[in-house]
């Protein structure tokens, strides 16, 4: 069998990477520029942190209801309009006069960032095939994994030297050139029987994650898992997920197949993302606050000085990418979290004046443990898929990363704000960071057992490749 990857998949490989990436710097650049938005549109930060949130709170409204509009419109049409929305949501920020016109316009650019990505991973998926799947998606991510290292960097030097509205406008000539690609290289697919659409299922999605999403945002903000404000839409988002979870068990065409948990490789693939997406995201804001807190750093200086793990992750992937291929994913995931995990020491016993190299070492490998467990986790997730299940499935792999995330970020920044109280040296402050840094250790350790799982639900798979119940590894005709 010829496993030669076509030209037409890495053209659309190119479409998917300029779109993923406007998104996720647009996150990183804006994280940053919480204070010197604060000040020019004279905002309390309470007020302000809602141009985070209130985007965070969109793209966790939109992604569910992604898989139906894929199927009811077709994938390329509804790229094309994810691009749109997000740049005409960019220049709209830019030109906002006032801290509700900017939450607003975040809302729309939210809307549209959402579904850019887990519709670019549903054209990639099905181009790419369950044989190919860990070289594209691990050249893919290459950029993607850059991005949140890059992004602190490049809006530090748009804040030096120029104003905060062009962290917005940065991304209209990047839209313009991802729409002209996209409508030229992206195949039209074709519209598939969507059915109805399952209101229901969405009004509990669209409410309760956003709820979920607040909450964790609240109990990081507060630094507190009891305050009214934090407690409240969590578990009423909890709930309602829940009840959701309940429906879409029951309901003929639910907006979500959650029936996919049933296959071992899916579900084991899908919690290890969780996990190490709660373990990346989460451990990814502490460091940065070392650096500009203990260490003094400017802003420019802390993007460049958590470069090594990005730098880490991209020189991995495209050999990961080949490995997954001939290995499978579980065996890769393993490996990388325990990697992760043992790289993740070196911080816990972090101090106030830690050798800088010592540590970038330390952030290089550890990078290097991310990018070989998180890509070919996501190749097993999507190998073990029939073409017809992939809009169901992308939504909630989407989902699951970005609830990780928020509760890595969530549970991190509670065990830091505790740890510093009280703190009245910086050597004391610089073991605060230590103790975080046990905690993002202990979620990463998390991992690997969803990972064995996966690596046993491989290994049966290969076994017993013509079991009607276990068609994930079984290779994909090619695609002419």
């Amino acid at each position: 069998m010829n496993d030669r990857i076509d030209r037409h998949v890495w053209r659309i490989a190119s479409v998917v990477i300029l779109g993923s990436i406007m998104s996720i710097l647009d996150t990183t650049i804006v994280n940053i520029a919480l204070e010197t938005l604060g000040r020019e549109l004279h905002s309390t930060l309470a007020d302000i942190q809602w141009v985070i949130t209130g985007y965070m709170l969109a793209l966790a409204a939109v992604i569910p209801v992604t898989g139906w509009a894929a199927r009811r419109f077709g994938p390329r049409r509804l790229y094309l309009l994810s691009l749109v929305l997000f740049s005409a949501g960019s220049a709209l920020c830019g030109f906002a006069g006032s801290t509700t016109q900017l939450i607003v316009f975040r809302v729309v650019q939210g809307i549209g960032g959402g579904m850019l990505l887990p519709v670019g991973q549903m054209m990639m998926a099905r181009a790419a095939g369950p044989t190919r799947m860990g070289r594209v998606m691990g050249v893919v991510a290459v950029p993607a994994m850059l991005a949140p290292i890059l992004g602190p960097t490049i809006g530090g030097l748009i804040l030096d030297n120029a104003s905060w509205r062009w962290i917005f406008f940065v991304n209209l000539p990047v839209g313009v050139l991802a729409f002209a690609a996209a409508l030229k290289i992206l195949p039209r697919g074709e519209r598939e029987d969507a059915g109805r659409l399952d209101v229901r299922g969405l009004a509990l999605m669209a409410s309760g994650l956003p709820l979920l999403t607040y909450g964790l945002a609240e109990i990081g903000a507060t630094g507190s898992f009891t305050a009214t404000r934090a407690v409240v839409p969590f578990f009423s988002g909890l709930a309602l997920i829940g009840v959701f979870v309940r429906h879409a068990l029951r309901a003929r065409r639910p907006l979500l197949d959650l029936r996919l948990y049933r296959r071992a490789t899916f579900a084991s693939a899908s919690i290890t993302m969780f996990c190490l997406g709660a373990a990346l995201f989460g451990g990814m804001i502490l460091m940065p606050l070392y650096w500009q807190q203990i260490r003094g750093e400017s802003v420019v200086a802390t993007g460049l000085l958590t470069a090594p793990m990005g730098l880490g992750m991209a020189l991995v992937m495209p050999l990961v990418g080949r490995l997954t291929d001939r290995f499978g994913g579980g065996l890769l995931a393993l490996a990388g979290v325990i990697v992760t995990t043992i790289a993740t020491i070196a911080f816990g016993l972090i101090g106030a004046h830690t050798s800088i190299s010592w540590l970038s070492i330390a952030m290089f490998v550890r990078g290097m443990g991310v990018g070989f467990a998180f890509m070919p986790a996501m190749a097993a997730a999507f190998a073990s898929l029939q073409p017809s299940e992939i809009p169901d499935a992308t939504p909630q792999l989407n989902v699951l990363q970005r609830i990780g995330g928020s509760i890595g970020t969530a549970v991190l920044a509670v065990v830091l704000e505790r740890a510093l109280a009280g703190t009245t040296s910086l050597d004391a402050a610089a073991a605060a960071y230590g103790t975080a840094f046990w905690w993002s250790l202990g979620i990463t350790a998390l991992a690997i057992v969803p990972c064995v799982v996966l690596l046993r639900a491989e290994r049966a798979a290969r076994e017993r490749p013509r079991d009607a119940t276990l068609t994930e590894l079984v290779p994909a005709p090619e695609a002419a």
